[in-house]
């Protein structure tokens, strides 16, 4: 028996092997960005990616936006209220390998009826009090119990990568937040010094007009270019709203009750040195690809299950007490009773209950396998399209810059040119709106190569090995 008690049925768990790639794109990728706005980016493997990795951005009020986020954000609680629940069902799983001892005490007055036992005997009325005593033991001679103990620890590592999970995604969404809310400060900013720009010009207009030296159709050309661009400050108005009312709520707050620091765009430093884990260590990192790594593990753990319900259980147990009619002669030697034996269950026909059920549990191994196979595919293709996504930053906010500096250099000699009366005010015009689109542009590109870099963070998995994450250092309840 305790031979049998060694073995469980059902396969053992091994983890998938990596994809057997050295690379996440086609080609080779290369050590640096191009330089962009007077920054380069490197991608470094022999690097370290911090656990907190948003201080890279060097901004102490970022830092203290994503802790607070981290501190008080609901649906991070609920992640952190899983696993403890799932911790909890362990240990209580951990119960079915010590002995179960429980007591009864029961009282009863009770009146036989003795032709049930085929006598003619009047019944009977008497007092009956039972105090007994029975300790059990289920021998796990096929492994079921311990396969059902397997899959409860399987799940208790899920939910723990599902809460590192959910709190990569937080400080992403939160650090994302943030960038936008800034980008579109800047634009506003940006809009409205155009729009300074433009009034002066329109009172330069207007003095023109009132001396004989400009048409009217001038000024009622600036004033219409106002109107439009003020038109366009609160569209950009609601976008930083929506921003704060986002924030606020990741960080678990109400809108009217968060108190938001603002942060500009040039605030935020962008992170230079890029540490880019190896294939074959991505799927030992991502939470994602683990988390689903554990529901494998949960579904091998349960065909084991299911298989150790095919064979006989076997159980041991023993009862000792004192069965008698008044509480002072339960101590009496003819009052004791005891039993103690091993039982066996032996499963001989249950209509394919037990057949099938294990098949199901192989399908939901085979679907698992599926499904894990999937999250790595996507998580090579999402780090992939991130660094990809980083050298075309860099070219796009390169470009954008020379047509920022030229649009800039342009408006001013039209704007000099216009004063000594050597081109017609249209020009100018054109002039104010291609700069204008060129500065929005080029805030843009600024913005989007650090949502970028953010998301290559999160395709690598966010860096928590390396040290403590914020929940487990207390930043959360």
């Amino acid at each position: 028996m305790a031979m049998l008690g060694a073995c469980a049925v059902g396969p053992d768990f091994v983890r998938p092997a990596p994809p057997d790639a050295d690379r996440y794109t086609r080609e080779p990728l290369a050590a640096t960005t191009v330089a962009a706005d007077g920054q380069t980016q490197h991608f470094t493997s022999d690097a370290l990616l911090m656990a907190d990795w948003w201080r890279l951005f060097r901004s102490a009020q970022l830092d203290g936006v994503v802790r607070q986020a981290i501190a008080n954000n609901p649906t991070l609680q609920a992640a952190e209220a899983s696993l403890r629940q799932s911790q909890d069902n362990l240990r209580a799983g951990y119960g079915v390998f010590y002995p179960h001892i429980d007591a009864e005490i029961d009282a009863s007055r009770q009146r036989t009826a003795p032709l049930r036992q085929g006598t003619q005997a009047p019944g009977t009325i008497f007092n009956l009090l039972t105090l007994s005593g029975t300790v059990s033991y289920a021998l796990d001679v096929f492994g079921g119990e311990r396969r059902t103990v397997e899959g409860l620890r399987a799940q208790t590592d899920y939910q723990n990568y599902a809460k590192k999970a959910a709190c990569l995604t937080l400080s992403a969404n939160v650090v994302n937040t943030v960038v936008a809310r800034a980008a579109y400060a800047a634009q506003i900013r940006a809009t409205e010094q155009l729009i300074d720009l433009e009034n002066q010009q329109l009172q330069l207009t207007e003095a023109q007009v009132r001396a004989g030296t400009a048409p009217y159709a001038n000024v009622l050309s600036i004033r219409s270019l106002i109107a439009a661009n003020q038109a366009l400050l609160a569209p950009l108005r609601q976008k930083v709203s929506q921003s704060e009312d986002l924030l606020a709520t990741l960080e678990g707050v109400v809108p009217s009750k968060a108190i938001l620091p603002d942060i500009e765009l040039t605030g935020l430093a962008l992170p230079v040195d890029l540490p880019v884990s190896l294939p074959s260590d991505l799927v030992r990192q991502r939470p994602d690809i683990l988390s689903a790594e554990a529901q494998l593990h949960v579904a091998s753990a349960g065909i084991g299950v299911a298989t150790a319900a095919m064979f006989p259980s076997f159980n041991l147990s023993g009862t000792y007490g004192a069965a008698s009619s008044s509480l002072g002669h339960l101590s009496a030697a003819s009052a004791r009773f005891w039993s103690i034996g091993p039982s066996a269950t032996i499963p001989l026909f249950q209509g394919g209950t037990l057949w099938y059920g294990r098949k199901a549990a192989i399908d939901a191994f085979q679907l698992s396998q599926a499904s894990y196979r999937q999250t790595v595919l996507d998580a090579f293709a999402q780090v992939a399209d991130s660094l990809k996504a980083l050298g075309h930053d860099a070219e796009a906010l390169q470009a954008q810059v020379d047509s920022r500096q030229a649009a800039g250099e342009a408006l001013s000699l039209f704007q000099a040119n216009y004063r000594a009366g050597l081109v017609a005010y249209p020009d100018v015009l054109v002039a104010d709106v291609q700069f204008h689109e060129a500065t929005i542009a080029y805030l843009q590109a600024v913005a989007q190569r650090q949502q970028d870099t953010v998301a290559l963070f999160v395709a690598l998995g966010g860096g928590w090995w390396n040290g403590k994450s914020p929940t487990d250092e207390g930043g959360a309840p």
